[in-house]
């Protein structure tokens, strides 16, 4: 997976490319993680995210919890209809805050 972090003020945007899964999420969390000193705000974008496993998921789940304790948010930009159908199938869809 390739992961480009744009940092604009307060916001991390991430721009991924590939599938999210069990190999490549810790590389994602290690990315979020590493966002620097005063970033609250991180928008992941999925346009060219294809797949997302259950380990992706946590790591949208711990990048939320990680945004909202700092007083910021999380959003997840234009997944495609199969992530989508994940998200709508785990309940996600209901918790996170998506962007289509």
């Amino acid at each position: 997976m390739d992961i480009e972090m744009i940092i604009e003020g307060d916001k991390a945007i991430f721009n991924l490319d590939g599938r999210l899964n069990v190999q490549t999420a810790p590389e994602l969390e290690a990315a979020i993680s590493g966002a620097p000193d005063g970033v609250i705000n991180y928008d992941i974008d999925l346009a060219k995210v294809p797949y997302v496993s259950s380990a992706g998921l946590r790591v949208f789940v711990a990048a939320d919890k990680r945004a909202v304790s700092l007083g910021g948010i999380m959003r997840l930009l234009h997944p495609c209809d199969e992530v989508m159908d994940v998200f709508d199938m785990t309940g996600f869809a209901d918790v996170l805050k998506i962007e289509r």
